[in-house]
């Protein structure tokens, strides 16, 4: 039930801007550590027990406040309000509705024919060079993270939160935050970053399959072609660098018959991701707003799976 409250906490209200918002404390925190942790002169040895030492410091945080925080809930004698208290914690850790509006607005800047500004505002939630993007990449890269942050974002926290309440939600959210600012295979974050990248990739192993799973079923449901999701997950998801992005990034192409992957620029420096899926349409913009679609659909049939779920749990304990 909470996490069927954050979904539409979320849904309602997004996200707060404020400092005090548990994510961007979490960021907060990262940042301090690696300041003053990393140092450029540092063996690689040294930078790789380091970064596994802030690893350790952040995990050790979050589940901490994740267990305070449900232990101080569960002190509330009414189920349903200490259902409605836990969701708006978990809340915190989901984002369809700020990925939905960030995706929304890309794509209105696109149909009204503002590249530039579609530019700069996909570069906020890519780690990619944007200056140079055409539409058809620009909007390569906004239903690219769409697909990928359905796992992250959303699937992932929601499952962890299923099997392990706030502590495993907040734990996942610190380790997929730690990815997102250290797991770079650049030459400061190569060994510094490397444990941060390897539990986030853990971790998302069975939340990234489940994700491409349900991304075919909304394909499905909203009549796109969850024939090809099924196939081109099956047939491109494994060559993706990351073995888990290529399960949503895969269904998501399938489904909307278009190609992800290929070239990208980072910090100036060209390089080549695996295509994902074959160019059956030219990509374009209207496939942001499928891609938002895709996923809204996908957290409801998740949200609905877990309640389901737990429902017949909770009747085979009680019998």
């Amino acid at each position: 039930m909470a996490g069927i409250l954050a979904f539409f906490i979320d849904a309602i209200l997004g996200d707060p801007r404020t400092r005090l918002h548990p994510v961007v404390v979490m960021g907060n925190g990262i940042s301090l550590l690696e300041k003053l942790l990393y140092r450029e002169a540092d063996a690689a040895r040294t930078k790789l027990i380091k970064g596994a030492i802030l690893v350790g410091i952040v995990l050790f945080a979050s589940f901490a406040t994740g267990l305070i925080l449900s232990l101080l809930s569960s002190r509330i004698s009414l189920p349903f309000c200490r259902d409605i208290v836990e969701g708006a914690f978990l809340s915190f850790m989901i984002s369809p509705r700020s990925l939905a509006q960030a995706g929304g607005e890309i794509h209105n800047l696109l149909l009204a024919g503002n590249l530039s500004e579609a530019r700069r505002k996909v570069g906020w939630i890519v780690g990619r060079d944007t200056e140079k993007l055409d539409e058809a990449e620009v909007s390569r890269a906004t239903v690219e993270t769409i697909a990928e942050s359905t796992c992250d974002g959303i699937i992932a926290p929601l499952f962890f939160y299923a099997i392990g309440g706030l502590p495993l939600a907040f734990l996942y959210r610190a380790a997929n935050t730690m990815d997102s600012m250290l797991g770079y295979k650049n030459d400061r974050y190569l060994f510094f970053g490397r444990v941060a990248a390897r539990v986030d990739d853990v971790l998302n192993l069975i939340p990234a399959r489940l994700s491409g799973l349900f991304l075919v079923f909304a394909a499905a449901l909203l009549g796109f072609d969850y024939r090809n999701a099924i196939r081109i997950m099956c047939r491109d998801a494994r060559k993706h660098p990351s073995p888990n992005s290529g399960f949503s990034e895969a269904s998501v192409a399938g489904a909307l018959r278009i190609r992800l992957g290929g070239f990208n620029t980072y910090f100036g420096k060209k390089t080549f991701r695996a295509y994902m899926g074959d160019s059956l349409e030219a990509l374009s913009a209207r496939h942001i707003t499928a891609a938002i679609r895709m996923m809204y659909v996908a957290t409801l049939l998740f949200l609905a799976t877990l309640y389901v779920l737990s429902f017949v749990y909770s009747i085979g304990v009680i019998s």
